[in-house]
């Protein structure tokens, strides 16, 4: 009997078991699969590369895996958009502003054709003698930082216009006088000019020597004060001629540079004139020199330095633009 009870509490316990394993199995082994199916593929994405480690959080947002980036795009918020937009507006603008910077740094053509007259330019843009053409500017030599441009008003006109020019190495030519009105010789001007025909010489002349009648007035350039320059009688207008050489710059047509206005050598023949200079006004036309009036004088030989190798550039307004 007592072997009997024992089997019999051995019996239904085992059996109960047996069932209970039964029930289970079924459910255990899906979710073993599943388990394996699972670790089956993160060895898979490590092995080839797929899995995307995320970024610590100071690297910025977290770069998305392509599982992820398969799917719809996550929703930006309103404030994230305008950031983004009004980021790009700023990189466009920054474009429009460099590419004007560098369209200003060349120098547009219109730029060009105003030059002093117009919007100021910046340093890597050179300003061109006004009214000056690339013929005439061709003759200005190189190393020349002043230029008295003298302009006519007409080819047989005795008026005409001063200015005084230099040069900087990075902002290019500007005025430093005024315009001043001034006389050329009673018939205008030519390219062939002759003693006694009553012409102006056209183009580009040096200039290195002054002189007077009167003391210096402080000129840079070499100043021979003379009696010698007199002036007596009356000019084509009748007016007198008196004080005419007070003041005079030589203009170096067919003259020897480095010696007195009053030198009286030709190195190109008498007959092609000579003793051509920039003096006093006497209000009225002269034979072939310019006249300027007598505080304009001392003004130009106070302003005209030997270490700007100064010229001048003459001409009706035509010519010049040649």
């Amino acid at each position: 009997m007592a072997q009997r009870h024992a089997a019999d509490e051995d019996g239904p316990s085992a059996n109960a078991h047996e069932r209970l394993d039964m029930l289970l199995l079924p459910r255990a082994l899906p979710l073993a699969r599943g388990a394996l199916a699972l670790a089956s593929l993160c060895t898979c994405l490590l092995l080839t590369g797929c899995a995307e480690q995320a970024p610590p959080p100071s690297a910025g947002p977290v770069v998305e895996s392509r599982a992820a980036r398969t799917g719809p795009p996550p929703s930006r918020s309103a404030e994230s958009a305008a950031t983004e937009s009004k980021s790009a507006e700023g990189k466009h603008a920054a474009g429009e502003h460099a590419a004007g910077t560098a369209e200003r740094r060349q120098g547009s053509p219109n730029e060009a054709a105003r030059g002093l007259a117009g919007t100021p330019v910046e340093a890597a843009m050179v300003h061109e003698l006004p009214g000056l053409g690339p013929a005439t500017r061709a003759r200005i030599p190189v190393a020349t930082r002043q230029a008295l441009v003298v302009s006519g008003e007409g080819r047989k006109s005795s008026r005409s216009g001063v200015v005084l020019y230099e040069r900087d190495a990075d902002t290019g030519w500007r005025p430093v006088t005024d315009r001043w009105p001034a006389h050329n010789a009673l018939r205008g001007w030519t390219y062939d000019h002759h003693a006694d025909d009553l012409r102006s010489p056209i183009g580009v002349f040096t200039l290195g020597d002054a002189g007077g009648r009167l003391p210096d007035p402080g000129a840079r350039l070499p100043y021979d004060e003379s009696e010698d320059f007199e002036s007596p009688g009356t000019g084509f207008l009748g007016e007198p001629l008196e004080g005419s050489f007070d003041y005079v710059v030589a203009i170096d047509y067919n003259r020897t540079p480095g010696t007195t206005p009053l030198d009286k050598s030709r190195p190109l023949g008498l007959g092609k004139g000579g003793g051509v200079w920039v003096h006093v006004d006497h209000k009225g036309p002269t034979q072939a020199c310019v006249s300027l009036a007598k505080e304009r004088m001392v003004e130009l030989l106070r302003l005209l330095d030997p270490a700007k190798r100064p010229v001048i550039v003459m001409g009706d307004a035509v010519a010049l633009r040649d």
